[in-house]
């Protein structure tokens, strides 16, 4: 399966925010002229999406183990411990997705919104030519060669 069919826990938000259903968000991602802000908004989804399939998964199997008409013998606490800690892995890459995803449909501009670009500041370049030596230069310490017959 996709991830752009995958169901996201930000798919509703994603719809407000870009005025459109998902689906049709990916078709419009392709375009040339698609915005970078959507571009960006949809892989984080995509990241997002994939996170919270491995969040259920791991959840399942937890679930499954611990099942009350399961036999005691077949728990395992090192199962369960390493079950833990991807369980930890997973929920703090699906929190980190989520908080890219929101700080980036926060901070991008509104649609229809321009944004202008502030000209950058001029810049001056002043050169000082280095003074012009009236005198000679002066000799060289050191020892002179001096050429033998």
């Amino acid at each position: 399966m996709s991830v752009r069919d995958k169901p996201c826990t930000q798919d509703h938000r994603l719809q407000v925010v870009f005025s459109a259903p998902v689906v049709e968000l990916y078709e419009r991602a392709v375009g040339t002229d698609a915005p970078v802000a959507l571009a960006r908004a949809l892989e984080l989804r995509s990241f997002l999406a994939l996170a919270e399939e491995h969040v259920d998964g791991i959840r399942a199997r937890i679930h499954q183990a611990m099942e009350p008409e399961r036999d005691m013998d077949e728990l395992d606490a090192d199962d369960l411990r390493m079950d833990a800690r991807w369980l930890e892995a997973a929920l703090g890459a699906r929190d980190s997705c989520r908080t890219a995803l929101d700080d980036l449909l926060r901070t991008m501009p509104k649609q229809g919104e321009q944004v202008r670009l502030a000209p950058p500041p001029r810049q001056t370049i002043t050169v000082t030519p280095a003074p012009v030596r009236t005198e000679p230069e002066p000799q060289r310490a050191g020892i002179s060669r001096t050429r033998r017959p």
